[in-house]
Order: C-alpha cells, then sequence, then structure tokens
C-alpha cells in the first residue's frame, strides 16, 4: 500500500514544474501544456484523497474536471492554429497584440 503522501509529493512536484513551464517559456504550445500538466496535478491530488477517506465524490470531481479540460483543450488547439495562420509564429512576444 502506497502512502498518500507520496501521491500529493509527486502532485506537487508536477504542479511546480507545470508552472515553472508556464512562467519561463515562451512558446503557445509548453505554455498550454503546463496548463494541463497543472490540472492533471490536482485530479491527481483529488483521486489520492478520495483514495483516503474511502470517498467518491473526489473521483467525481475529476471526471468533471477531464470533461473541462478536453473541452479547454479543443478550442485551445483551435485558437492556437488561428493564430498560427495568422501571425506565422507561436512566440508569445510576438503575439500578444491584437492588431495585424
Amino acid at each position: 500500500m502506497v502512502p498518500v503522501t507520496y501521491y500529493l509529493v509527486l502532485s506537487a512536484i508536477l504542479f511546480t514544474i507545470g508552472v515553472a513551464a508556464f512562467i519561463f517559456k515562451r512558446n503557445i504550445i509548453t505554455i498550454f501544456m503546463s496548463i494541463e500538466l497543472m490540472l492533471n496535478a490536482v485530479n491527481l491530488s483529488f483521486v489520492a484523497f478520495a483514495n483516503m477517506y474511502q470517498n467518491l465524490n473526489g473521483q467525481i470531481f475529476v471526471f468533471f474536471v477531464m470533461v473541462v479540460a478536453a473541452a479547454e483543450a479543443a478550442v485551445g488547439l483551435a485558437i492556437i492554429i488561428s493564430v498560427f495562420r495568422t501571425r506565422e509564429t507561436l512566440n508569445v512576444d510576438r503575439v500578444n497584440l491584437l492588431k495585424l
């Protein structure tokens, strides 16, 4: 039996990696992936707590977070493709202006 603290430490490490990538990277795809990594880290902690308390509420909440993340991925990738077609770059510093 693996203790819950191991899962929580892994979740904290994954969340920290996601935050660091979100802050320091300049590519939109990398930023998008770091947001997904942070969502999955929080999902891992929800599942760990749900398992610890023998309650399904955490796992049900994870299911809804995954549904929202899938919708976010679809819309986010569509926006990224649209930005790339108009700007021909995915660098955040060059995409921040709304005008052409």
